[in-house]
């Protein structure tokens, strides 16, 4: 067990750990695209593949370097290893995303490990992962599933991307590198748009309390975020920041925590829009969820708002057993 440690820096401690290749390549897409106010940290089995991530805090699991052989209880043994390495990464965060490609065999072995390490010390924490495509079989899928079942049973959310999503959402004709970046998107979107509830002083403030509020509402969970621009912009943004196509189990009928946030100039927000964002939004939650709204002045903004949607407590993760 570790000991919580209380963490007397003003503001709020974000950190994203990336946990196997997809992991790392996770946050590295982060870094490149300028996420701010986040600590990165990438830890894998692979020694060359953890050398090329840009993130300034490495951990190697376990001590060959060579990878975990696509078996997950290799990936497990290797985090067990370094349970030390891990809490010392993780030490002085309040909130923390893992993030992992889920049917390998150091994401699904390892996330976990990270996962039961962040729940010890008292981190609340989201877990980001992707579920494989359906061509890279019936093993790796089972695999992935098992994988996330046992991470639901440490982190406080999990958010699940499809893979298999990938095409039907973005065409057949899409590089797999455009593919993959919009993946890594979701991940990028969700740290990005809670540091800005969390960090930005605004003239209705969500604070880290009010997070962990909703964020106790534990199983499935999703964050979007979206900005449209013209006369009908607040209906707009709300619905699509809660339109998750790459997510899975995204259904806010059953929603029991959600927090809104909206962003905007000040001299253009209007009462009516955020009413608009508010009955948007609730017209899909749970009659009795927890909603908490906040709003955050951004002058730069200029014509556009952007609603940001955490949603929690859509249910459990189903896993699908022979």
């Amino acid at each position: 067990m570790f000991e919580v440690v209380e963490n007397t820096a003003s503001g709020t401690v974000i950190k994203v750990i990336g946990v196997g290749g997809a992991g790392g390549n996770a946050v590295d897409h982060m870094i490149r695209n300028g996420v701010a106010g986040v600590e990165f940290i990438t830890a894998n089995t692979d020694g060359q593949a953890l050398s090329r991530t840009q993130a300034k805090s490495q951990i190697q699991l376990g001590s060959t370097g060579l990878g975990a052989g696509a078996k997950p209880e290799a990936g497990r043994a290797a985090a067990l290893e370094a349970r030390e390495q891990i809490a010392d990464a993780l030490r002085g965060s309040h909130m923390a995303f893992i993030t992992a490609g889920m049917g390998g065999g150091t994401g699904t072995g390892a996330a976990p490990v990270v996962a039961e390490v962040a729940k010890e010390m008292g981190i609340l924490s989201v877990a980001v992962v992707t579920k494989p495509f359906s061509f890279e079989g019936v093993r790796r899928m089972q695999a992935a599933e098992i994988g996330i079942e046992e991470l639901s049973q440490h982190v406080d959310s999990v958010i699940v991307i499809l893979n298999e999503k990938l095409e039907e959402v973005l065409g057949d004709d899409v590089s797999m590198e455009e593919a993959f970046s919009a993946a890594d998107s979701v991940l990028k979107n969700a740290v990005a748009g809670i540091s800005e509830i969390i960090n930005v002083p605004g003239l209705i403030n969500v604070d880290f309390q009010d997070v962990r509020t909703v964020m106790a509402e534990q199983g499935m969970a999703m964050m979007g975020s979206a900005a449209a621009s013209g006369v009908d912009r607040a209906r707009i943004a709300a619905e699509q920041a809660v339109a998750c196509p790459l997510l899975e189990g995204v259904n806010l009928s059953g929603a029991r925590g959600v927090v809104v946030n909206i962003t905007a100039n000040k001299s253009s927000l209007r009462l009516r829009e955020t009413k608009e964002v508010m009955n948007t939004i609730r017209g899909f939650a749970a009659d009795d969820a927890t909603i908490i709204f906040g709003a955050v002045y951004d002058d730069p903004m200029g014509e556009e708002l952007r609603v940001t949607v955490i949603a929690t407590g859509l249910g459990q993760p189903q896993v699908a057993r022979q």
